[in-house]
């Protein structure tokens, strides 16, 4: 019988997650503030809002998002930190995703971060935008959360927004193997 694993169980994993995201974002922070003081890098990297999205997309959101398409297409299924807590990413039959299925799956998580990552930008390069439109994006983000939130929950196969488009499922791997 599967066993599905629950809020905590993938908070905590995501958190030991977080703690390579953040070592890399370290790395990639302290690479960036030496081109910057040597080669004035920002000139050139973050001169317009879209060039900074992109940007920003292309130094973080991509490695981060193929960390996690890689480690769950593995045959591991998981991510380190989802292997620290005996976690797996499946199809509906405990079998590995392949890799455009849990790269899929990250894309889909990771939609509330980029619409983030979109006003944010936005308020810096274009403060004069009303504020509605920043305030209902932002309502929109919330509510992404929230419904993956809800449906991580109340389910009994504890699946996210993202877990049911990408018709995957995080299990608890068996002490018995």
């Amino acid at each position: 019988m599967k066993s599905y694993a629950g809020f905590w169980k993938r908070a905590g994993a995501f958190a030991l997650d977080y703690i390579i995201i953040l070592g890399y974002l370290i790395a990639l922070t302290l690479l960036f503030l030496f081109l910057n003081n040597a080669f004035h890098a920002d000139r050139f990297l973050f001169t317009t809002r879209v060039q900074s999205q992109f940007m920003g997309f292309i130094f973080v959101t991509l490695p981060v998002t193929l960390y996690f398409a890689f480690g769950e297409s593995s045959s591991r299924q998981a991510t380190w930190g989802k292997q620290r807590l005996k976690l797996k990413v499946t199809d509906y039959n405990g079998n590995k995703v392949g890799f455009w299925r849990a790269f899929s799956r990250t894309l889909l998580k990771f939609i509330p971060w980029e619409i983030s990552h979109t006003l944010i930008w936005t308020i810096y390069f274009s403060p004069q935008t009303d504020s509605f439109l920043i305030n209902y994006g932002f309502g929109l983000v919330y509510l992404l959360i929230g419904l993956n939130l809800a449906s991580l929950i109340m389910t009994k196969t504890h699946q996210t927004l993202y877990d049911f488009l990408a018709k995957t499922f995080v299990t608890t791997q068996s002490s018995d193997l």
